[in-house]
């Protein structure tokens, strides 16, 4: 056993977390978004990061992609997460990010698009075999910091996904159907030829615009040899409008999707792994879904025809493109 694992016992209390919503609440002095928007910069020991395209230092590249798995999902309490991890830990290891953590979690924040009649969220809620999500993915308030543009699309129980990563400055042109300009693209191993076309025609013809804002704290295990097989617990899941189209970790008036339950998922490319089974067993899991764009707009009323506690102006759905590109061309 590796000397992280050695340091990691079963019996060792998490340290206490601060709740996500103080990440997310602008002003704070001292706050966790102040921490987390400058832990990268501040660890001891690291070899200064390589700069990719678009003046991104390659060390805020976080997380590994698995471009085509199958991914079984589960919500359990607290405890079960804890005894899911001392199972998980005999045969993964902890992602490198993760690990620089006192949580052993990083955050996670996307920002989810659909059209103006949510079509994108109803073919989730109607069971589609073939649907896909749109989404920006970001991982801190920090102007060095990837914003990721992401198609995740389900065909049966298939998941592919595709990505690319761009400079925060070139989101706006891209929310109003721009193409980015080459010093703005982080032309990565994740980033296919052709995907930023394919992700602004879709744009385009949908009428896509960001409708949601969803965190939360992903704990990850990987595999030590390859990208085969990773299992992540996501905590502290929120959900929030959004309108603006800015990658900014704060939220305004966040929900707590599935409270204090963990989002287990279990993620492979190939075959099931008989330990996979060992865990699902010894541990009673039940499969379910676990949307959280989705889940979260049920949740605050967001279905068409539905209203919407949390604000009025989300009924304002049909005029948030326009109010967008009104925004990139001023």
């Amino acid at each position: 056993m590796d000397d992280r694992k050695r340091r990691v016992p079963s019996s060792t209390p998490r340290l206490p977390v601060a709740p996500l919503i103080e990440d997310f609440r602008p002003g704070l002095p001292g706050s966790c978004l102040e921490a987390a928007g400058s832990v990268f910069s501040n660890l001891q020991g690291v070899p200064p990061a390589r700069i990719l395209p678009g003046g991104i230092p390659e060390e805020r590249v976080v997380e590994r992609m698995q471009s085509q798995r199958f991914e079984f999902k589960y919500l359990v309490d607290e405890p079960t997460a804890r005894s899911v991890r001392d199972f998980v830990q005999g045969h993964l290891d902890l992602d490198a990010y993760g690990a620089r953590m006192p949580d052993w979690s990083y955050p996670v924040h996307s920002l989810y698009l659909d059209s103006p009649d949510l079509g994108l969220c109803r073919s989730t809620i109607n069971g589609d075999r073939n649907r896909f999500k749109m989404r920006l993915r970001f991982y801190e308030n920090h102007p060095a910091s990837p914003v990721y543009l992401e198609i995740k699309r389900r065909k049966d129980n298939c998941i592919f996904k595709k990505r690319c990563g761009i400079h925060p400055r070139a989101v706006a042109g891209i929310l109003a159907g721009h193409v980015p300009d080459p010093g703005d693209r982080i032309d990565g191993p994740d980033c296919r030829p052709g995907f930023l076309e394919e992700y602004l025609q879709l744009i385009t013809r949908l009428g896509a615009a960001p409708v949601a804002h969803v965190a939360y704290r992903r704990e990850a295990w990987i595999s030590p040899a390859d990208n085969s097989v990773r299992v992540t617990l996501d905590r502290e899941v929120f959900w929030d409008e959004e309108d603006t189209g800015s990658p900014d970790v704060r939220m305004r008036h966040p929900v707590r999707v599935f409270g204090d339950q963990v989002v287990v998922e279990l993620k492979f490319t190939d075959r099931f792994p008989a330990w996979f089974g060992d865990l699902v067993r010894t541990h009673h899991l039940v499969r379910c879904g676990a949307a959280k764009y989705v889940d979260g707009a049920t949740l605050v009323g967001m279905e068409p025809g539905r209203k919407c506690p949390v604000s009025a102006s989300f009924r304002d759905r049909p005029g948030r493109r326009e109010r967008l590109l009104a925004a990139y061309h001023q």
